[in-house]
């Protein structure tokens, strides 16, 4: 992949500096990178092929025992202002947090690879869609990133030479449950998640991106973001039922 967009590049790279991954891949989005990064996880172990008769395309994943869910204790926002990172979320100090986070990511991707994926918030070239990059040293967050959002080679051509792209930086680093934060950067349109495996702490582009980023770009740029969705079904007899799909950034997805 021809990487043209000079701030994508320099940012790629100074992370890397700071974990120290052997090797880096771009995730392009196509099928046939997709399916070998499918058949390294079942090597080593982090995917289970299911039965491929009855669930085609199917594979089971699991977190380790001691990261099986959100952490909200450990989710901060961090602004320069308190009261900008609303009165129901936990607040820190963003030089607080960045110099704690960076001793944590420090040499964290050693004998690791970092994949690179450039994702679309919406359909890619649309002026409705908000472009990110995650880095992550896991590939079920790759795996399942191309199923949540759009991937690939095309968004970094829509993307073209523009900065204001949501840099995502995760590592799984040790899973240790007494370090793991995911923090968010609203004025840098920056998100950190380390020590987590699980998927709402590691896929950046559902809640911390569409629900909490989204929120604080929605309130600046004057527009809305919902996260959750009243859905009504109706049936051929009448009946009306109502659902509430958990969903990330509505009207961009």
């Amino acid at each position: 992949m021809e990487i043209k967009n000079t701030y994508v590049k320099n940012w790629v790279e100074q992370m890397a500096l700071l974990t120290r991954p052997d090797q880096i891949v771009w995730i392009d989005g196509s099928e046939e990178q997709a399916n070998e990064l499918r058949k390294q996880a079942m090597a080593t172990g982090e995917m289970i092929e299911l039965n491929q008769e009855k669930l085609p395309g199917c594979y089971l994943h699991r977190t380790a025992v001691n990261d099986v869910a959100r952490v909200e204790g450990r989710t901060f926002i961090c602004t320069t202002n308190k009261e900008d990172a609303g009165n129901i979320n936990n607040w820190m100090d963003p030089y607080e947090c960045y110099a704690k986070l960076s001793k944590l990511y420090r040499g964290s991707m050693k004998g690791r690879t970092m994949y690179v994926i450039p994702y679309s918030m919406g359909i890619v070239g649309s002026d409705f869609a908000k472009y990110g990059i995650e880095l992550t040293d896991s590939i079920y967050v790759v795996l399942n990133m191309l199923i949540m959002t759009r991937v690939g080679t095309a968004v970094m051509d829509a993307m073209g030479n523009d900065a204001g792209f949501i840099k995502g930086l995760h590592a799984k680093a040790d899973i240790d449950e007494e370090n793991r934060y995911i923090c968010h950067f609203p004025e840098d349109n920056a998100i950190w998640s380390i020590n987590s495996g699980y998927g709402g702490n590691v896929l950046l582009g559902k809640k911390c991106f569409a629900l909490r980023i989204a929120s604080y770009l929605g309130r600046k740029e004057g527009w809305m973001a919902e996260h959750m969705l009243i859905l009504g079904i109706e049936f051929p007899n009448g009946d009306i039922k109502y659902e509430k799909p958990d969903i990330s950034l509505i009207g961009f997805v």
